[in-house]
C-alpha cells in the first residue's frame, strides 16, 4: 500500500458507527494538519518515492498534473518565506478530493493481478492413453 490509512481499510467501512465517531477527528486532524492553508490538497502529501505513486503520477491527465505541480511548488514558497496563503486562497475541504488515489488503487490492482498470473503454475492434462 502507498499511503496508509485507518480510513480507507474495510475495517472502519465496514462498521458505520465507527466512520460516524472518526469522522469529526479525520476533519479535525485535517484542519489541524495545515496543508489546506498552503493551497494543497491530502493526495499532494503522498511520498513520490514509490514507483507505485511514480506509475500513478503518470498517469494524470496533463491539467491534474499541471495543477498538481503548481500546488506543490506555491507551498513550498510560502514555506520558504514562512508565510501562509491568503484565506481565500486556502483548499477549501470540497476541493480536498483523492485525485490520486483512485489511480494509485487502479495501479496496485493491476500490479496484484499481474503478480498473481505470473505465479501461476499450468499443469498439463493427462491423458489416458487406453482411451484414445
Amino acid at each position: 500500500m502507498s499511503a496508509p490509512s485507518l480510513a480507507r481499510t474495510s475495517f472502519v467501512r465496514n462498521r458505520p458507527w465507527l466512520q460516524k465517531w472518526l469522522q469529526p477527528m479525520a476533519e479535525w486532524y485535517k484542519n489541524a494538519a495545515g496543508y489546506r492553508q498552503l493551497g494543497l490538497k491530502a493526495d499532494d502529501l503522498i511520498p513520490e518515492e514509490n514507483d507505485v505513486v511514480q506509475l500513478a503520477l503518470k498517469r494524470l491527465p496533463p491539467k491534474e498534473a499541471y495543477d498538481r505541480v503548481f500546488r506543490l511548488r506555491r507551498a513550498f514558497q510560502c514555506s520558504v518565506s514562512h508565510q501562509l496563503l491568503p484565506k481565500e486562497e486556502w483548499t477549501k475541504p470540497e476541493e480536498d478530493d483523492l485525485y490520486l488515489t483512485k489511480i494509485i488503487d487502479q495501479v496496485e490492482a493491476e500490479m496484484k493481478e499481474r503478480d498473481d498470473l505470473e505465479a501461476m503454475v499450468i499443469e498439463k492434462r493427462k491423458t489416458n492413453a487406453a482411451s484414445h
